[in-house]
């Protein structure tokens, strides 16, 4: 056989596990209703307010107040796609869409770069199921597929005119804006990097380097002053650093259900990608070597949490997992080495997916369970969530982390009021209205039972959030979630129904 035809034969297998690994990996998302994703199920609650928005059934404890939130992706989408089909398919389209964004961009950034597709494919599916996706960061996934097309776009156009590159940038920034902020930002600094290898390897002068810069900026300032004027906001309060965690996150980012097949991934990865550099096989080009340090960098010095976003440097690990393969180059010796490369790759997907596959199935009777809880709740309650140690998330067990959230779709099924509804002014368009507002916690997990069981007991401190502070005379109902239990409180909890992961309770009123 000549190296022609092996070259043929080797790409020709590639292509072939590449389209099953590709069906694989979306195959999920179309075999379970509600993906066990974290923040998915909080997602959903909020889909079906907006969805119900202005009819006789709208939910009378929230209220939608739109303004330019740089975090609306499926806000605005989600709802209109509900007018055709269901708001809980129209929510898994979204998802569907996303991830083939996040492999369709993938491809094509490659494809423009190299002329070819290699490797990035690959890398895509790797990292499609990662931690940021599978703890349910929606808009972040569909925003930096959108990120990734439009990458390869301005790389098309990057040596044309001025105002044909600036009008289409535009719209990609308009896109972003809207989509999620920190979609944007990747795919701010992915140009500004490039930028900046293209000034230094072609010596341009400082003034042309200033110039594109600025146009680069131009669009994302315009539309910021647009949203001071209208009131809009990004995120929140809270702008912390917990160096301690970066390089623990290198080991977790490949699993967001289990730290072992995650660890053992990401070393496995790592040590494929370090003997492929030793010996030569695998190069970045120059403009990738400028856009991975930039990369590093940017990991290193993002807080941890940003403007009230959590995990927010994790998210620069998936970025450039993306990114970088489009700006490197694998030329292995040999079959031998040909299939040891798509081993490696095989291994790593089909680990992840394994896991996926194991958790997502079986939540769909877990699921379905508590939704059949919500009918016996009268319409209109209020609900509380309580369980675990108020470790979010909780690395002692992560297959229990999709059940924090699932509760929240009693604000559809029985009309309640549900205080972790994601309702953060300056992320979502749904808030609790005034007379619940002060029960309301925008970003919190299930409460501890050992601090309900204090407060129940009348033992309170200054400490105790208002909104459990009389949780016994607040609230209607409390979900327990988590493996069930004894009854903790007897006297004050009726039970009504349980399951493997929730326990509900009906509280009976304090004098």
């Amino acid at each position: 056989m000549t190296a022609g035809m092996r070259v043929g034969s080797d790409r020709s297998v590639a292509m072939m596990v590449f389209a099953l690994l590709a069906v694989a990996s979306l195959l999920p998302v179309l075999l379970t209703p509600i993906p066990p994703m974290v923040d998915y199920l909080n997602h959903l609650a909020r889909m079906y307010i907006l969805s119900r928005n202005g009819t006789p059934d709208a939910n009378p404890y929230y209220e939608v107040a739109w303004a330019l939130y740089p975090n609306l992706a499926m806000d605005l989408l989600i709802p209109q796609i509900a007018r055709l089909i269901s708001v809980e398919n129209a929510t898994r389209l979204f998802l569907l869409l996303s991830q083939l964004l996040i492999v369709g961009g993938a491809l094509a950034l490659e494809r423009v770069v190299k002329g070819r597709v290699h490797l990035a494919g690959f890398a895509a599916l790797m990292f499609l199921y990662c931690l940021p996706f599978t703890w349910g960061f929606v808009n972040f996934e569909f925003g930096l597929g959108v990120a990734l097309w439009g990458i390869a776009v301005y790389l098309i156009f990057v040596e044309r005119a001025s105002p044909l590159r600036f009008a289409l940038h535009a719209v990609f920034v308009a896109v972003l804006f809207t989509a999620h902020f920190f979609a944007l930002g990747v795919y701010g600094a992915t140009l500004g990097f490039y930028e900046l290898w293209r000034a230094h390897d072609r010596k341009v002068p400082y003034r042309e380097v200033i110039w594109r810069l600025v146009l680069l900026a131009v669009p994302a300032v315009a539309l910021f002053g647009i949203m001071q004027i209208t009131a809009g906001s990004i995120g929140g309060e809270g702008t912390t650093w917990a160096f301690e965690f970066k390089p623990i996150w290198l080991f977790r980012i490949m699993n967001g259900y289990n730290l072992q097949v995650s660890a053992a991934s990401a070393l496995a990865l790592m040590a494929a990608l370090f003997v492929a550099a030793r010996r030569g096989f695998l190069k970045l080009t120059p403009a990738g070597v400028w856009l991975g340090s930039g990369f590093v960098l940017l990991y290193l010095a993002i807080p941890s949490s940003l403007l009230g976003t959590s995990f927010a440097d994790l998210r620069v690990i998936p970025a450039a997992a993306l990114i970088l393969p489009a700006f490197g180059s694998l030329s292995l010796p040999g079959r031998r080495w040909t299939v040891a490369a798509l081993a490696i790759v095989c291994a790593v997907t089909s680990a992840n997916l394994a896991v996926v596959y194991a958790i997502w199935l079986p939540y769909r009777a877990d699921y379905a369970s508590i939704i059949a809880s919500f009918h016996k709740i009268d319409r209109g309650s209020k609900v509380l969530v309580g369980g675990g140690e108020g470790e979010d998330p909780p690395f002692n067990d992560l297959t229990q982390f999709p059940m924090f959230y699932a509760a929240t779709l009693a604000v559809h099924y029985a009309n309640a009021f549900v205080p972790n509804l994601f309702t953060a002014v300056g992320k979502q368009p749904v808030q609790a209205r005034a007379a619940v507002e002060r029960l309301a916690i925008p970003y919190g997990g299930p409460m501890p039972m050992r601090v309900l069981a204090a407060i129940a007991a009348g033992r309170t401190s200054p400490g105790i959030p208002p909104f459990i502070r009389n949780w016994t005379r607040d609230y209607d109902y409390l979900y327990v979630v988590g493996s069930p239990g004894a009854n903790p409180l007897p006297d004050r909890l009726e039970e009504l129904d349980r399951s493997a992961r929730f326990v509900l309770y009906k509280i009976r009123r304090a004098p």
